[in-house]
């Protein structure tokens, strides 16, 4: 009597396609994920009725009430404004800056942080108020 010997057939599971479907997804998800830029304090506003929401400011500058100035969740000195500044206007060249200044900051600071945008070479400057009914 012969016997037979049968070769069982071992299942195998083929993960290649799940693999490409992952990747995609992470391509995807990178691609579509929105960046959003915050100067890293909290910043109390003024309100103004005649406020305009800007789509972009990808350069912004908080003035805190106690006159420090931070940019890129760093707190910067006066004098280091128009470095930083140009840097990041070299960066991207339409950048606009918005200066986010605490409504109880003094104005001198406002002026002053304008003045060392200026000096950068920016053109565009905005300054962030929150809208409120007059």
């Amino acid at each position: 009597m012969k016997r037979r010997h049968f070769q069982e057939d071992e299942a195998e599971i083929n993960i290649t396609p799940m693999l490409d479907v992952v990747f995609i997804m992470l391509i995807f998800f990178i691609v579509t994920t929105s960046f959003v830029k915050e100067t890293g304090v909290d910043i109390s506003r003024p309100t103004a009725s005649s406020a305009k929401k800007v789509s972009k400011g990808n350069i912004l500058i908080a003035i805190k009430e106690n006159g420090k100035i931070y940019m890129n969740k760093r707190d910067i000195d006066i004098r280091a404004v128009r470095a930083n500044v140009e840097k990041a206007h070299a960066e991207n060249p339409e950048g606009t800056v918005v200066i986010i200044a605490d409504k109880n900051s003094k104005t001198g600071d406002l002026v002053q942080v304008m003045d060392q945008v200026k000096a950068a070479g920016v053109e565009k400057i905005s300054v962030a108020a929150q809208r409120g009914e007059s």
